[in-house]
């Protein structure tokens, strides 16, 4: 399994994210749009980031969670490294409780490829798919406008 892929696209950034169970894709899902703006090995996890969302749908939840890593990219002028992430399924719809962990930028050492201004919700999808040896793959796939 591809944890991460980069796919082609003409003025944004496409990724498709895997993960053996829901948690896993969200946050491999959180370390590819990182990994679109800056190399994710350059960042030390020295602080820790409580995120806490609920939503209606699995494809609003992962939108809600992408959204709120990128606000805390702005707003804490901070990067990060490593992502978990706990989700449930309630009657009201979805749940996620997670700890984004990272560092404040230094500019010293952290070198941006790609300004990521928001997650779009074209071509946008979270899909569970048969893999082989009857294993089952989650699968989401993002466009960032860039």
């Amino acid at each position: 399994m591809k944890a991460i892929e980069y796919l082609e696209h003409t003025a944004d950034v496409k990724f498709r994210a895997r993960g053996r169970s829901l948690e896993e894709a969200f946050e491999n899902a959180g370390l590819a749009m990182l990994g679109a703006m800056i190399d994710p090995a350059t960042v030390r996890a020295e602080e820790t980031w409580p995120v806490e969302i609920e939503a209606d749908s699995l494809e609003a939840l992962l939108y809600d969670w992408l959204s709120e890593i990128l606000y805390l990219f702005e707003v804490e002028l901070a990067a990060f490294s490593k992502f978990e992430v706990e989700i449930e399924e309630g009657e009201g719809g979805w749940r996620l409780s997670g700890r984004i962990r990272g560092e404040r930028v230094d500019p010293e050492r952290h070198f941006f490829d790609t300004e990521v201004k928001a997650v779009t919700l074209h071509q946008f999808e979270i899909k569970k798919e048969a893999a082989d040896g009857g294993d089952e793959i989650w699968t989401a796939q993002v466009v960032l406008d860039v």
